[in-house]
């Protein structure tokens, strides 16, 4: 059997906190350290900044997040994975190595790259979600396939101390530095399934700790201010145990961890990605400790012939406004606003009209919520439009309102052929060696 590694996950989605990855690295001691950035509204944002200039390609606060890592992350010789790239991976290797430079640091960075296929994919072809072709639903603004381990390994193998990366898979951040450092064969199905299962656990950082879990009353979880992010310690025949730092907050045990191994699975005999078909019928968890659950039992079938794709398309825009409501009436007074507003707005938009709190006909505060959605932005401003004159048109007592327009990017799924996407690895700031 392979020495066990241990790998950890820093974040589980692009607004994740900052504090619970500096201690992963500090006090972890971590082979690797995974940053799960991305998500499918997230990469097709980063591609609408990348396009018009209003902002950078990868994840706006990765600088913010690498700052206080970059430091421990090269004392403590950890790796760090992540696709936080977005739509411009080597983009971001260029902030991240200039951010190394100020720091007096020269960590030898990859950008991997052949994830956008916009303009590859097939445009008549049935989404997922509706059937109708993806040509049909508007324009498409973006396409980016799941990328596997197998895309990530060369730069790994290279030596790269940092791989950024756009639309990989989650699951496979995780399984490619385990392949990498354990010697697993890429070919190995139930290999492949054993660290996929591991990544799949790891990727929503906090959710296995506790997280998202907590129902106050019903599922309790200590401390939950000070969230622990979860570590994997992996042997090399796949087995592994979820844990977390001690003295922080949250909890691991049997209920956490099989509470997201359910975590967005539609079926657990065939849990894709572009590594393996993963089967979960089988696994085994069992308590190894405080804060310990050890997994085993996960199993391996191919991998599927092509690869998921995530499409953002042009899906019209949105308008919002609030305002409040309170002492006696208020409830009353803001329906009648609600129904104001929906009358003016007629059909320029579809709208939605709710009215939030705890407000009765004598006492209380209550909040109007007006959305509405339309093909162009003079239908959304018109929602903030008319919120804001219920000031002084609407009932009496309205105060604090808020409003915004933005467009809306819609999601759409369908597959491209492998031969199609041509990964590749891009090396940057081997000067500042």
């Amino acid at each position: 059997m392979s020495v066990g590694v241990r790998i950890g996950c820093g974040a589980g989605f692009a607004g994740d906190r900052i504090e619970p990855a500096v201690d992963l690295v500090e006090r972890g001691e971590l082979d690797t350290l995974v940053l799960e950035c991305l998500g499918e509204r997230t990469v097709s944002l980063a591609a609408l900044r990348a396009g018009d200039g209003s902002g950078p390609g990868y994840d706006p606060l990765l600088r913010r997040r690498l700052l206080p890592l970059l430091e421990p992350l090269a004392r403590h010789g950890t790796r760090l994975v992540t696709n936080a790239g977005a739509a411009d991976p080597v983009g971001a290797a260029r902030m991240v190595r200039e951010l190394a430079r100020a720091e007096g640091l020269s960590p030898r960075i990859a950008a991997v790259t052949g994830d956008d296929v916009l303009d590859r994919i097939d445009r008549s072809a049935p989404a997922w979600e509706d059937g109708l072709p993806l040509e049909s639903h508007g324009e498409l603004v973006s396409a980016h396939a799941y990328l596997g381990a197998e895309t990530l390994l060369p730069a790994l193998r290279g030596g790269a101390d940092i791989v950024i990366a756009g639309r990989a898979a989650d699951p496979s951040l995780f399984l490619a530095p385990l392949s990498e450092r354990l010697g697993w064969d890429p070919d190995d199905e139930e290999l492949a399934a054993s660290g996929t299962l591991v990544g799949h656990l790891l990727e929503c950082a906090g959710q296995v700790s506790g997280g998202y879990f907590a129902d106050p009353g019903v599922k309790d979880v200590p401390d939950l201010a000070n969230l622990g992010f979860p570590i994997a310690e992996v042997d090399g025949d796949g087995s592994a145990v979820i844990t977390k730092l001690p003295g922080t907050g949250g909890r691991v045990d049997g209920m956490t961890v099989a509470e997201q191994l359910t975590y967005e699975v539609t079926d657990p005999a065939a849990y894709l990605t572009p590594d393996v078909s993963l089967d979960m019928r089988g696994v085994e968890l069992s308590r190894a400790g405080a804060d310990r659950v050890r997994v085993a039992g996960a199993r391996g079938r191919p991998r599927p012939d092509r690869l998921k794709v995530s499409v953002g398309y042009r899906a019209g825009f949105r308008g919002e406004g609030e305002i409040s409501y309170a002492g006696p009436g208020a409830a009353a007074r803001a329906r009648l606003a609600g129904e104001v507003v929906r009358e003016r707005l007629g059909d320029r938009v579809r709208t939605r009209v709710d009215v939030l709190g705890d407000a009765t006909e004598v006492s209380g505060e209550c909040r109007l919520r007006v959305a509405g959605t339309g093909p162009d932005r003079a239908g959304a401003e018109a929602v903030e439009e008319e919120v804001t004159a219920l000031y002084t048109c609407g009932p009496a007592g309205g105060g604090g309102a808020r409003t915004r327009s933005t467009e809306v990017i819609g999601i759409l799924s369908t597959t491209v052929g492998r031969d199609l996407v041509e990964p590749g690895i891009t090396h940057v700031g081997e000067e500042t060696r």
